[in-house]
């Protein structure tokens, strides 16, 4: 199968569209849960205002957040799929800019050092393209995640020592909640990686924040650590908005690589309420939309 720039062009300009628009079923779900489970009256009321925007911004056809982040897209190419890696690119370029002008977005990136804008969502290893390879005949995927810098921001890195045992990791994933509070718009769902390098394992924990919900670690000891993080950070009582209640997180992702006999990274990385994301899928038979 044979994947034209001009076809990836247009599907990422598309795929920021709906990312921007449409929230995932799998988070809507997941408020649908919190706001049953919630004790806190206040905290009702407040997920009550969050679900009500959400439902606004869709019949509306507007933005589900003013915010439109960092552009990142995940590539993952499959057996069989001739595509020009450098052309490839340059189209996802292209098709994030068509959105950004086109539609037109607010512009969120800007230069490090002089701050200037080009108004086109795009910079300086921007967007973020992170190109894979999967087993699937025939099928090439993008994924689109507009990172807003409310979740970003609160993004911590500790290369913890060996001998802290599972512990350490515990107590800097409930210290890295705590202190990120109500910046990250909570309820978040909480990216958590474990092992490999610093930089691995920062990508580890963007990985898992950005995973669906009720997906779980492939690995069954990160299992078992993703269900005792997601109850310790749900009795912490940040809540909604940070103003408090039960509804902190939706959950706690976590994503593991093995590591040095002399280390113990941890990486957290979080996606606020609004984990918005789309999905592009190639086939012979055309391309198919979804989350």
């Amino acid at each position: 199968m044979k994947v034209e720039p001009a076809q990836v062009e247009t599907v990422a300009r598309e795929l920021y569209i709906r990312a921007l628009k449409l929230l995932p079923p799998d988070v809507k779900q997941g408020f649908d849960a919190l706001a049953r489970r919630e004790s806190d009256p206040g905290a009702q009321r407040v997920l009550g205002t969050m679900i009500a925007n959400i439902g606004v911004a869709e019949r509306t056809d507007n933005l589900l957040c003013q915010d439109t982040g960092i552009p990142i897209y995940n590539v993952a190419i499959g057996r069989g799929v001739e595509v020009d890696g450098h052309a490839l690119k340059q189209a996802i370029r292209r098709g994030c800019e068509r959105a950004t002008r086109e539609h037109p977005f607010r512009s969120s990136v800007v230069h490090p050092v002089t701050r200037a804008n080009e108004h086109s969502s795009c910079g300086r290893g921007v967007p973020v393209i992170a190109v894979d390879f999967s087993d699937r005949e025939e099928t090439l995927e993008i994924e689109m995640i507009p990172k807003g810098s409310g979740s970003e921001n609160n993004s911590f890195l500790r290369m913890a020592i060996p001998a802290e045992g599972v512990d350490a990791i515990k107590r800097f994933v409930v210290d890295c909640v705590l202190e990120a509070g109500g910046k990250t718009c909570p309820p978040t769902i909480v990216g958590v990686g474990v092992g490999g390098t610093a930089d691995l394992c920062v990508h580890l924990a963007k990985v898992a924040a950005t995973r669906p919900l009720g997906s779980q670690c492939d690995d069954p000891d990160g299992a078992r650590l993703e269900t005792e993080l997601t109850r310790a950070v749900n009795l912490l009582g940040v809540g909604p908005q940070g103003l408090g209640g039960d509804a902190t997180a939706f959950a706690v992702h976590v994503e593991t690589a093995a590591t040095h006999i002399t280390m113990n990274p941890v990486a957290v990385n979080m996606q606020c309420h609004s984990a918005r994301r789309a999905r592009a899928t190639f086939r012979p038979g055309g391309v198919e939309y979804g989350y």
